[in-house]
């Protein structure tokens, strides 16, 4: 609930959950009217054995089709795969996330690796069994709620005025098929194409520049803020266009 303050009495607003939205509504929301292109340019990145082996024995055992629920084991295992050697990062599955609007559950939500969930938010996954629209809608909603939150949390120091300035990701899939969005600073709003399993090479380099992405722009919001004590090396540079 919003505390609104009146002229007479203090009212509550009740904030609206991230599942209700439509993609109109979304968009208006964040008060664009469209999408821009995002050509994603990434390079193959080999699948391990190990994952080989993971993804053999999920098909054997487990329905990886008919719901959210059951997608989300092929979901884990493809983004742990990805995630390999980004040591700074972390997944938290089925995270509470709000703004001063909105408020719901975060399918997974990518932060910096501690020991309890904390702002800076990085990424949005959302889980959708086929419905890519709805699922659109609610990741754009669930991004605007990480920009609310990161600015939060910078609410008390000097540096405030510098939260806006990190960008926010995110990815919807059904675990087959793979979108991939951002939010600038700008509130500009990016989308890719939408990408298949079926070259999972690529769906791997396409997912590790996406975490790359996150490290990069984690380690340059602590450059802008000065709290590191020795300078970062940022890899693959910082041109990402």
């Amino acid at each position: 609930m919003t505390t609104v303050k009146g002229s007479a009495k203090t009212r509550k607003v009740k904030k609206r959950n991230f599942s209700s939205f439509t993609k109109k509504e979304a968009f208006k929301q964040l008060a664009i009217e469209n999408l821009l292109s995002w050509t994603l340019t990434a390079e193959a990145h080999p699948v391990s054995d190990f994952f080989q082996e993971r993804l053999l024995r999920l098909k054997r055992h487990f329905d990886l089709e008919t719901c959210e629920e059951s997608k989300k084991l092929l979901i884990d295992a493809v983004c742990e795969e990805a995630l390999e050697g980004f040591d700074r990062l972390k997944v938290w599955k089925g995270a509470n996330l709000q703004s001063d609007t909105t408020i719901g559950i975060a399918d997974y939500l990518v932060t910096e690796r501690k020991g309890y969930l904390e702002a800076p938010f990085l990424c949005i996954i959302e889980a959708k069994k086929d419905d890519f629209e709805q699922g659109l809608a609610q990741c754009l909603v669930e991004i605007q709620a990480c920009q609310w939150e990161n600015q939060q949390v910078n609410a008390n120091v000097e540096t405030q005025k510098l939260a806006p300035k990190l960008e926010i990701l995110g990815i919807v899939t059904n675990g087959s098929t793979w979108q991939f969005y951002r939010l600038t600073s700008q509130w500009e709003a990016y989308e890719t194409s939408a990408f298949s399993i079926g070259d999972l090479e690529m769906l791997l380099g396409r997912l590790r520049f996406i975490f790359q992405r996150c490290e990069n722009n984690l380690a340059e919001l602590y450059l802008n803020h000065h709290h590191l004590e020795k300078p970062v090396k940022l890899r693959y540079g910082r041109s990402y266009f």
